[in-house]
């Protein structure tokens, strides 16, 4: 970009997971994106996250380990007496874990080491953001969803906000965004593919806001076979129990389990389309960017971002309920694989969204 001067910013990222993560792990990925192209643009990146994080920028582990990656013996530990030294142990204490993450970002702040400081951990570094010298800019990424958590956005709602969607700022539009950045992903990972095979394709978390069980009942109404990918978390697991597990028959539906983004890639190539039955204003969607830097069309609910990722008829089709989900299956041929490629080089690339986010610091700086 021009007129911008080389920038020394703090990136504070999720601990959840290493940035790049090897699954999911979106907002670490997002992360990873913003930080390498800031790196490879000359800015000066300090990357605040957890051991594991492979980057170009200066790296400063906070933690331990990941959160989603603590040793599981050290997890179920059980809180006693150790007769030794009188102390209490147990599990590890995440809360206060999470604030030493943030308060070493902080502190180098503090001593001005920053222009800015990029935070993309929902509300939980917004108290410091009137104790250091430099402005915070802080990435949503969908947690104004949460209703409690609006108290102590009220309390910070002049701090500056970038929404990832224009349909995220429905859950606390009051806030002072300066921006909507859409989520960009790294296209050279994304490689297009023309040729298609006979089945849908499913990818995110296996809740039910996401709508698998939908996807499933959209599969066997149109006779396409589908392949699911995701994570079960253990508080959907019943969930997954009752309402996906009895139609897995390893034909006309199939689990494949939790995989690596480089084992997303052949699926997401191949598929004649890829569902988002999402049940939630969801903010954003790296599933269906991935799948239409592919070339792949999505076939998505008229919620949250969607209706502003899917070009109608051009990279895909929206749909109001199951039926009308099975109707827009027979059309999906109707979609040209290289515009949905290009619609993602021109508005969910990693450099688009660097762009979008240096105007964002520049209307921060006044610079």
């Amino acid at each position: 970009m021009e007129n911008l001067k080389l920038l020394k910013i703090a990136m504070l990222a999720p601990i959840s997971w290493p940035v790049p993560p090897e699954g999911y792990g979106p907002w670490e990925q997002v992360v990873s994106n913003l930080t390498e192209t800031l790196v490879l643009r000359g800015h000066d990146v300090s990357l605040f996250a957890a051991p594991g994080t492979k980057t170009s920028a200066r790296l400063i582990e906070t933690v331990p380990h990941p959160f989603s990656l603590w040793p599981e013996e050290e997890l179920r530990r059980p809180n006693q007496f150790d007769p030794g030294s009188g102390l209490l142990v147990g599990p590890p204490n995440f809360r206060a874990l999470e604030q030493q993450h943030i308060a070493i970002c902080m502190e180098a702040a503090h001593d001005g080491d920053f222009d800015i400081v990029h935070s993309h951990l929902h509300i939980h570094a917004l108290i410091f953001s009137r104790l250091i010298p430099c402005p915070m800019v802080t990435t949503l990424h969908g947690s104004a969803w949460v209703k409690v958590d609006h108290a102590i956005l009220n309390r910070y709602k002049e701090q500056p906000f970038v929404s990832i969607s224009n349909a995220e700022r429905s859950f606390k539009p009051d806030l002072n965004y300066i921006a909507t950045v859409y989520n960009g992903i790294n296209i050279d990972q994304y490689e297009y593919c023309e040729t298609k095979e006979d089945y849908l394709f499913f990818s995110g978390r296996f809740a039910p806001e996401k709508g698998i069980a939908e996807a499933v009942q959209i599969a066997l109404k149109s006779g396409m076979p589908l392949k699911m990918a995701g994570m079960i978390e253990e508080i959907h697991r019943d969930y997954f129990e009752t309402t996906v597990r009895p139609y897995i028959d390893h034909r006309n539906v199939e689990y494949l389990g939790l995989l690596s983004q480089k084992d997303l890639v052949p699926l997401y190539q191949r598929a004649r389309g890829v569902l988002c039955p999402i049940h939630w204003a969801e903010p954003f969607g790296l599933v269906g960017v991935e799948a239409l830097a592919c070339g792949t069309p999505l076939l998505a609910a008229r919620k949250g971002a969607l209706p502003e990722i899917i070009r109608e008829g051009e990279t895909g089709f929206l749909f109001d309920n199951v039926d009308e989900a099975v109707q827009r299956i027979q059309r999906l041929d109707e979609i040209d694989p290289i515009a949905c490629r290009e619609d993602v080089e021109q508005r969910f690339s990693s450099a688009v969204m660097t762009d979008a986010y240096l105007m964002s610091y520049k209307s921060v700086l006044n610079c």
